[in-house]
C-alpha cells in the first residue's frame, strides 16, 4: 500500500469541519425553499449546529450539525421539538458518532429512537487529481437546469437495491424541488452524457475547503457504463482547482454509491445516526 492509498484519518476536527459545511448547507437550502415558496420555514441554531424546515416533506427538515459545540439544553430541544410539532413533522437528527457522546444521550433521554445510518467518507485532493471519462461519455458543466432536474430526479425514482434500504422515500415533486433549492444554496450541477444523451447528474458545493458532492444519479437506461466514475472524476478535479483539500460524500451503507466512490479512493471517516421522535 502506497501513501496515497492509505486510509484518510478523520479528526474531530476534520469532522467539525464537514459538519459545519453540511449545516451550512442545509441551512441555505432552507433560506432558498423560504424565498421560492414563502412557506412556513425555520432555521433555529442550536449548539453549533441547526433545526431546519423547509417545507413539508422536505428532505431538509431535520436537525444537522450537531456534537461539535456543546451538548443542547432541554429549553433548546423543548422549542425545537415545538417548532416541528407545529407543522406536523417528526423531529429528526442526524448525529456524527465523532461528536460528544453527550449530545446522543440528551436525545434518546427525551426519547428519540435510533431508525436508520448513513455513511461519510472522504479523500485527501492532494496530487491535482485528472477528469476521466469511460469512452463515449463526457461530463460538462450543466447549461440545462431543466434536463438536469429531470435526469437526477428520474435516478432517485429507481434506486439501486444494493445495501441498506433508505428509511426515507419522497415523491418526485418533494424531490425536484429539493434538488432546485440545494442548486440555490451553492451547489454547482454537472450534466453526464452517454453517446451524446443525457444519462446522469450531479452536484458539487465547495465550503472551508470542503468539497461536498451532492445529488448524483444515473437514468436507469445508462447505468453500469461509467457515467457516475466519469462525474466524480470531473468534481474532484475541479474540487482541485478550487483548492480544495478534501472531498466528501454521503451515502446509504453498503450501497452501490459507496462502491463507486471507494474505487475512486474514499474511506469511510465516520457514520451519522438517525434518530427520530
Amino acid at each position: 500500500m502506497t501513501i496515497e492509498d492509505s486510509p484518510l484519518f478523520c479528526s474531530t476536527e476534520l469532522a467539525r469541519r464537514i459538519e459545519c459545511a453540511e449545516r451550512q448547507l442545509i441551512d441555505a437550502a432552507t433560506e432558498a425553499a423560504r424565498l421560492r415558496s414563502g412557506a412556513a420555514s425555520f432555521v433555529l441554531p442550536v449548539a453549533g449546529g441547526a433545526a431546519c424546515f423547509a417545507e413539508a416533506g422536505s428532505p431538509m427538515n431535520k436537525v444537522v450539525g450537531l456534537g461539535f459545540g456543546g451538548v443542547p439544553d432541554d429549553e433548546a430541544l423543548s422549542e425545537i421539538e415545538q417548532a416541528y410539532t407545529t407543522r406536523e413533522t417528526p423531529v429528526q437528527v442526524e448525529l456524527a458518532n465523532l461528536g460528544e457522546p453527550a449530545v446522543a444521550s440528551a436525545f434518546t433521554r427525551r426519547g428519540y429512537q435510533l431508525v436508520s445510518y448513513e455513511n461519510v467518507l472522504g479523500r485527501s485532493l492532494s496530487g491535482d487529481p485528472q477528469p476521466v471519462a469511460p469512452p463515449g461519455v463526457e461530463v460538462r458543466a450543466c447549461d440545462d437546469l431543466s434536463a438536469w432536474l429531470d435526469v437526477v430526479v428520474e435516478g432517485f425514482a429507481h434506486p439501486d437495491d444494493q445495501g441498506v434500504v433508505s428509511h426515507e422515500d419522497f415523491p418526485r415533486e418533494i424531490v425536484e424541488r429539493a434538488e432546485r433549492d440545494m442548486e440555490k444554496a451553492g451547489a454547482t450541477p454537472y450534466l453526464a452524457y452517454c453517446d451524446g444523451e443525457v444519462a446522469g447528474g450531479a452536484g458539487m458545493r465547495v465550503a472551508d475547503g470542503v468539497a461536498q458532492l451532492t445529488g448524483a444519479a444515473t437514468a436507469p437506461a445508462y447505468r453500469r457504463r461509467g457515467v457516475q466514475t466519469a462525474l466524480l472524476s470531473a468534481r474532484l478535479s475541479d474540487a482541485a482547482g478550487a483548492g480544495c483539500d478534501i472531498a466528501v460524500v454521503t451515502t446509504q451503507p453498503g450501497s452501490k454509491s459507496q462502491q463507486n466512490v471507494q474505487r475512486r479512493g474514499f474511506h469511510l471517516l465516520y457514520t451519522r445516526a438517525i434518530l427520530v421522535k
